[in-house]
């Protein structure tokens, strides 16, 4: 019978607790912080290939005009 109530009161607390998790709203605003985080890291990583593509075509065009004016 002891047993049984230690199991009953275990089971009560994890309702509880499954409860308060699901009733806090502290996850999800982590989630959507990260969300944000990731979207603003997917961002400058898009802007700094651009700007490497980009810079990379200027410096090779400068090769380029440096090797014709040395031949």
């Amino acid at each position: 019978m002891a047993a049984l109530q230690t199991l009953n009161k275990e089971r009560r607390a994890f309702a509880q607790k499954l409860a308060a998790f699901g009733n806090s709203e502290s996850g999800a605003t982590s989630i959507e912080y990260a969300l944000i985080v990731s979207l603003i890291f997917l961002a400058i990583v898009g802007a700094v290939r651009s700007y490497t593509d980009s810079a990379s075509e200027v410096y090779g065009e400068i090769s380029d005009a440096m090797d014709q004016a040395g031949s």
